[in-house]
């Protein structure tokens, strides 16, 4: 499993939410493309990149920062979301050296778009799915759809979905542990890797997630416990790591 730090993006600074709230944001530094450096120095084997700006306004805001990130790291595999919704946006990512392109508020609106996508970009789609209480939560988290999670999840299977980014938005930012049932039950429902996401506040957290032996959970993000220094994301991927030598 890995352990996925994750860097959001508002106004061109490193920030992070809570709850998905943009009003309540914290500024952890306004350099991100350093702020990426210092993750890989701590062994990050992939990055989760938000533009929180784009995901209000559905387009993407922050992509000149994003590309220089992909530029000063070329061998660090990328995921990027926040506001993709159209094709063109996907192929200026990944000409730019983004890896994963996560489409969230676009794949619940027109599932069709999924299919195409991944048609046209083979291992390169991630879909993000953001749940409150179950249900599937859209634009930026504003929105709360009538749709729950599993259902929507199970709509990509055979579509060549990479992955998907499970967020309990009740927890994001919080520090109040994993929702390791809605998680798990989640990757037993589908094929598609599950990637957990919200509220991971230690290495308890992790070693809990890890000890749910659902081998479907392929990686965690985390992003206000590693700002905050209640995780060492070193020490996360390691005890991961061993895990994965003990099976």
């Amino acid at each position: 499993m890995l352990v996925i730090p994750a860097i959001d993006l508002k106004d061109g600074a490193c920030v992070r939410l809570r709850q998905g709230n943009i009003e309540d944001t914290t500024i952890f530094s306004d350099d991100p493309v350093a702020m990426a450096g210092k993750w890989i120095e701590a062994g990050c084997q992939r990055l989760h990149i938000v533009d929180l700006n784009g995901a209000f306004e559905g387009k993407p805001v922050n992509a000149p920062i994003i590309q220089a990130i992909a530029h000063k790291y070329p061998n660090l595999p990328i995921q990027v979301g926040g506001g993709i919704r159209e094709l063109a946006t996907i192929d200026q990512y990944l000409m730019t050296g983004v890896n994963y392109v996560i489409i969230g508020t676009k794949a619940v609106k027109d599932p069709n778009f999924i299919k195409e996508a991944c048609q046209n970009f083979p291992d390169s789609i991630i879909v993000g799915i953001d749940a409150k209480e179950g249900m599937v939560a859209t634009d930026g988290w504003a929105e709360i759809s009538s749709h729950k999670v599993e259902d929507i999840a199970k709509r990509f299977e055979g579509y060549g979905v990479s992955a998907i980014v499970y967020t309990d938005i009740t927890r994001d930012g919080m520090l109040q542990g994993c929702n390791i049932e809605h998680t798990s039950s989640l990757a037993a429902a589908t094929s598609i890797p599950i990637i957990a996401s919200g509220g991971i506040h230690n290495l308890q957290d992790i070693k809990t997630l890890l000890e749910a032996n659902q081998p479907n959970i392929k990686g965690v993000i985390t992003g206000r416990a590693i700002y905050e220094n209640t995780l060492d994301l070193t020490q996360a991927q390691q005890l991961c790591d061993q895990y994965q030598q003990k099976k």
